[in-house]
């Protein structure tokens, strides 16, 4: 019986040429101190598919079994914390669903991610330099789930996007653009950005 442990293409890279970019880039010695990605946050709210404050019973269904596939991990429904009377919202009621991924699994997703579901987008651009959150910490969104070549759009019963947060430790947001670069995203040229308005 083998007991060689499986190591993710995208996770391997980072540890051979990525870290060590980053830390002869930002001067880092101490290999505790290097930027990683913690885990990555897939989001889906469901608004528009809120009937009378309810949730559409097969949206949800859909939507559950989209990021299941996706992601490769069983996702959880979010409920709204407090009433909004303004969108006819009550509290308790299932608004969106989430995963978190971790480990290799998180890895998969950025390989599949970055190698082929981006590249997907039509009239890609390139992915806003800018979307950091001041802590190293990027998102961004995507506008609907066919991208991921796992999800069958001709089951799908309606169109629905998806916030991705990639959560870096140790970092700023310098660090994690380069870090983000050379593991593949591609980030739009700043002139790019500008030009359609990102």
């Amino acid at each position: 019986m083998s007991t060689t442990t499986y190591t993710p293409r995208l996770k391997d890279h980072f540890k051979t040429n990525v870290m060590p970019k980053v830390g002869q880039t930002f001067s880092i010695t101490n290999p505790m101190a290097m930027p990683r990605v913690e885990k990555v946050v897939i989001n889906v709210g469901l608004g528009k598919q809120l009937e009378g404050s309810k949730l559409n019973a097969k949206a949800k269904d859909q939507v559950l079994h989209d990021l299941t596939v996706i992601s490769g991990q069983k996702p959880i429904m979010k409920r709204a914390v407090k009433s909004v009377s303004n969108f006819k919202l009550r509290e308790g009621y299932e608004i969106g669903s989430m995963v978190t991924l971790r480990g290799n699994r998180m890895w998969e997703f950025l390989d599949r991610l970055i190698s082929l579901a981006i590249p997907r987008i039509k009239d890609f651009r390139g992915l806003n330099p800018k979307s950091f959150d001041g802590m190293g910490n990027y998102s961004f969104g995507v506008n609907e789930q066919g991208l991921f070549p796992e999800v069958n759009m001709a089951e799908a019963q309606f169109t629905h996007g998806m916030n991705i947060t990639i959560v870096i430790k140790n970092s700023t947001d310098d660090r994690s653009r380069l870090l983000l670069a050379e593991l593949g995203v591609p980030f739009s040229k700043p002139e790019e950005a500008r030009r359609v308005g990102r």
